[in-house]
């Protein structure tokens, strides 16, 4: 039960191998299925294959970093509006990304570009209408050997320690 969710990881290190067109095509047609706040679809994905686009939002945040490195980076656009909700859109639909591309054998890793200054030059860098504001993107490529022994814990928590009845 649930093998998707229990195998999903955070790629950062990628092959060099170009990621055909047509399986991020088939990644945001399965994204664009994700349930949203009064079916609104506050998003929009940006493709950037080009090196130099890639290695400049990967300056946009702290942990952005990995960008550099992915032959795509997926850049999820969401409208500026007043709906406190578009947020927690934003991240069913990044989950979505992150689901669909492991299906097809291809690893991911989701980044928030922040502060607004960074969100900003991402803006710029993939050309954005200013009512469009990238918050977020998807590194995407075929996963490089992972080093061992890594240095973040491994594992999750057992269900008990989460989960509290009342």
């Amino acid at each position: 039960m649930h093998e998707s969710l229990k195998a999903l990881r955070a790629v950062r290190r990628y092959r060099t191998d170009p990621v055909p067109r047509a399986l991020i095509e088939q990644i945001v047609d399965a994204a664009r299925w994700t349930g949203s706040a009064r079916n609104g679809q506050p998003w929009r994905f940006i493709a950037v294959t080009d090196p130099d686009v890639r290695a400049a939002l990967s300056r946009c945040g702290a942990y952005a970093v990995h960008l550099a490195a992915a032959p795509v980076v997926l850049v999820l656009a969401s409208v500026e509006n007043a709906f406190s909700d578009t947020a927690f859109d934003m991240g069913r639909v990044t989950q979505s990304v992150c689901l669909a591309a492991q299906e097809l054998d291809l690893g991911t890793c989701p980044t928030t570009f922040h502060p607004d200054h960074n969100v900003a030059q991402a803006a710029t860098l993939v050309d954005l209408p200013a009512e469009w504001r990238p918050r977020h993107a998807v590194s995407i490529g075929y996963p490089a050997a992972t080093p061992t022994p890594s240095a973040i814990p491994t594992g999750r928590l057992p269900t008990a320690e989460l989960l509290r009845w009342s």
